[in-house]
């Protein structure tokens, strides 16, 4: 009737005498695992199998989900579904004792191994109908992660889910909390591309599962009726981000997400999905219209008293002595902001905090930059923020881009640098002083437009874990600012990166430099593990843009499409651009004489819209040769050779500066490029490949 694994129990009194869920030969290859692996290696072989399977069950960032409750040390959990095991070790290092169901022996035995040496857990086999009469009265916790869609498998009556929530309800300590954590049947990723979770089918909870199967998911206001047919008016929503499998950030009505926050959306590890827009730009635009509740991907309900926490964000994808949580919390004090060490080695980069606190409010001392306010908790493991309100300097910069105000951009970006510059030459710096961590608390009545306010107002600088006892120059900090702002939304691909290096003073080596040293310092963060990116890269399915295909059906030829923009002193911008006619001469030679005004600093030419290699066979200005050295062009790709270049990119862009030519009238540039399409993958190991050679 019962069996010992280690310090955990498993009771099988409800056990039918086998299991009736079974995802075949991989569960006989994860009991292996944990039999002869502790948790600490299960990194490296996640990285190593490349499987769906041992990603989803075994990744230590599935426990993001129950990290942030508030259980405590004398707590009883009721765990509904556990599975594998993702989130039990988790549940009982924060509790007194966890009783964890599933229906699988398999699966049960998974979850025992791994977690032996948890002696507060016992794990009932079972039909969850069969082991629930015998169930305790006084859970301060009931949780359904993952488990609540399966409702009707579980409570076979009319209206199983909200019988479900009311039988639950008899097991619950008064102030105890249920907690579910569930799909949105509109979530945006399903919109944009992702087959629908359990029935691998495009579309399906988007048209209410007209194709059947025994699993629902739902809609918020759908949640929010049944809560109240089942009697339960306590209750608070929140938004896991991407959604609660891996779990990078949790939001909630109280805390919302911004514009500019939700860029990490390529997270479908277990199929093949389209990608039919950009899930960046679209929730960018939800977010502005108040709908994010309506389209985030997942929910959380906690329901009974609702936490503290409003918000958290996890940082735990990385090395360990850099792995920590930060939240948002909402208590009688007001909101306060704190970041928690989820490690030991953690702990030290916490403390690490607190002195960088001190040395940047001592560098920036008199000057219009304001570090905010560090407390390092007194068991050293958590340190707490001032909250401050504001905009961030990342949304004011977008909004003057949005509207094409490149004036305005230019001279908040160098009041930017005029501040940063700022006692440059100590030996402290914060090499992570990105537009996103400048806090701009704009006076009530004005506006992020109001530019000459913007420039008045002290900045608060709002994170700044990444400090460093060594002085790092104003241009390379902005640089690598410019650098992520870039990187991390396509509408900022207007901005031409190499250029406005030039502006900082950057040569060409100094930016290849701070790219590189861009790429040791993620690789440093890391561990030199590989990113959730990555691993998806290695199990791979496939990424599919119909986008791409539609040319082949409709007589277009947009990727072969080449686009000309000129820079006349401002940057370029869309509405000084052409796309150049019959430009392709057959399928590899292009042909281009284009007429030059004047005013004209730099052309920028874009041979195609997808990943490709190139060679400047031609380049002439009124009839004589440029040439194509480091000095005259620049591109966003690797130079393979002389006049060639491989562009690992979909927005390959070549450079030509020409301001100090001479000029009259009719001018015109002559090119001839030759240009071949690349599959991505080999695009990116002939880019690496000339990373070294050059």
């Amino acid at each position: 009737m019962k069996e010992k694994i280690g310090k955990i129990t498993l009771d099988y009194k409800h056990y039918p005498g086998e299991d009736y869920y079974c995802d075949g030969d991989v569960e006989d290859e994860l009991l292996e695992i944990v039999k002869n692996h502790s948790p600490e290696e299960f990194r490296r072989i996640i990285e190593e199998k490349a499987k769906w399977p041992v990603l989803y069950h075994l990744s230590p960032l599935r426990e993001n989900m129950a990290d942030w409750l508030p259980v405590k040390k004398e707590d009883k959990v009721l765990e509904i579904g556990s599975g594998c095991g993702a989130i039990t070790g988790k549940l009982a290092q924060k509790a007194g004792s966890v009783t964890s169901i599933d229906l699988s022996k398999k699966r049960s035995l998974i979850n025992a191994y791994r977690h032996q040496e948890c002696g507060n857990v016992t794990i009932h086999v079972g039909n969850f109908k069969d082991i629930e009469p015998d169930l305790p009265t006084d859970f301060d916790y009931i949780c359904f992660i993952g488990v609540f869609e399966y409702g009707q498998s579980y409570i076979d009556t009319k209206n199983p889910y909200v019988d479900w929530l009311k039988m639950m309800q008899g097991h619950l300590k008064e102030d105890g909390r249920i907690v579910i954590a569930i799909e949105n049947k509109l979530g945006l990723k399903y919109f944009a591309g992702c087959m629908e979770d359990h029935l691998g089918s495009y579309f399906s909870g988007i048209e209410d599962y007209a194709g059947g199967g025994g699993v629902r998911t739902f809609v918020r206001s759908r949640l929010e009726q049944m809560l109240q047919e089942s009697g339960l008016t306590e209750y608070s929503f929140y938004y896991p981000y991407p959604d609660y499998k891996f779990m990078t950030a949790l939001y909630s009505d109280r805390r919302l997400p911004k514009p500019g926050e939700l860029y990490d959306n390529l997270r479908n590890f277990d199929r093949e999905r389209m990608l039919l827009f950009d899930e960046k730009q679209a929730f960018d635009g939800i977010v502005k219209d108040g709908l994010f509740p309506v389209f985030s991907n997942s929910y959380a309900v906690v329901i009974g008293p609702e936490p503290e926490i409003a918000y958290v964000k996890y940082s735990n994808d990385r090395a360990e002595e850099y792995a920590i949580r930060t939240e948002l919390r909402v208590g009688d004090q007001g909101p306060v902001i704190r970041k928690q060490a989820l490690s030991e080695p953690a702990a030290e980069h916490i403390r690490g905090m607190g002195t960088a606190y001190l040395d940047l409010t001592k560098r920036f001392a008199g000057s219009l930059l304001e570090i905010n306010k560090c407390r390092i908790m007194e068991d050293g493991t958590g340190a707490e923020f001032e909250y401050v309100q504001g905009i961030t300097l990342e949304e004011i910069l977008d909004g003057f881009l949005d509207r094409g105000d490149m004036d305005s951009f230019s001279v908040l970006l160098q009041e930017y640098r005029r501040r940063i510059s700022y006692g440059e030459d100590l030996p402290v710096a914060d090499y992570d002083l990105i537009f996103a961590n400048l806090l701009v608390p704009l006076p009530e009545g004005s506006s992020w437009d109001d530019l000459e306010t913007v420039k008045s107002m002290p900045w608060t600088v709002i994170d700044y874990e990444w400090t460093f006892g060594k002085p790092i120059s104003a241009k390379e900090t902005a640089y690598r600012a410019l650098y992520c702002y870039i990187l991390e939304n396509r509408k900022r691909g207007k901005l031409d990166l190499s250029s406005m290096a030039g502006r900082l003073g950057l040569t060409g080596e100094e930016e290849e430099s701070c790219k590189a040293r861009e790429m040791e310092f993620q690789k440093f963060v890391t561990g030199r593990r590989k990113s959730m990116g990555e691993i998806r890269e290695a199990i791979g399915n496939r990424v599919m843009e119909p986008e791409k295909w539609l040319h082949k059906f409709d007589g277009s030829s947009k990727e072969e499409r080449v686009q000309v923009y000129i820079d006349r002193g401002k940057g370029y911008c869309e509405e000084d651009s052409y796309f150049v006619k019959d430009a392709c001469e057959g399928d590899r030679i292009i042909h281009l004489t284009l007429p030059v005004d004047k005013d004209v600093k730099t052309l920028r030419i874009d041979p195609a819209m997808d990943y490709c290699a190139v060679k400047i066979k031609k380049l002439l200005f009124n009839g004589a040769a440029i040439g194509n050295g480091k000095k005259r062009i620049v591109t966003n790709g690797r130079r393979l050779g002389e006049g060639s270049y491989v562009f690992a990119t979909e927005d390959p862009n070549i450079n030509i500066r020409i301001e100090d030519l001479e000029k009259g009238e009719g001018n015109t540039l002559e090119a001839e490029i030759e240009m071949v399409r690349l599959p991505f993958s080999i695009a990116m190991d002939m880019a690496d490949a000339a990373k070294k050679w050059f």
